[in-house]
């Protein structure tokens, strides 16, 4: 049979524990970089843009094009790892609160 009850207990735990998570992810940082280090991007779990750190012998004009390139690059990259950090870190954070369904997408909680 099932309980209703335990059920809405589950789903109010879970609530408080995406929430929670969420709030925690703006703690976790990924840096990634391009040019072989030369522009390094930091960014947050909330997939925002801390930190950009660019080396000093790209900051001429003969260099412009490539160094947007490299700009774009280590910040995408960023992007994408610290998204993917946050998935699991909210993953770990809820496992046992739902049951395992197949389909079940949590980027659609901040991520």
């Amino acid at each position: 049979m099932f309980d209703m009850m335990g059920m809405m207990g589950k789903v109010k735990e879970l609530q408080e524990k995406m929430k929670q998570a969420q709030h925690e992810l703006q703690y976790l940082t990924v840096t990634a970089e391009s040019g072989g280090g030369l522009v390094k991007a930091t960014a947050n779990g909330h997939r925002q843009l801390l930190k950009l750190d660019i080396d000093e012998s790209l900051l001429t004009p003969q260099d412009r094009d490539m160094l947007a390139d490299l700009v774009v690059a280590a910040v995408n990259k960023a992007l994408a790892e610290v998204g993917d950090k946050a998935k699991e870190e909210l993953k770990s954070k809820t496992s046992g609160l739902m049951p395992n369904l197949p389909g079940l997408d949590l980027s659609n909680f901040g991520l």
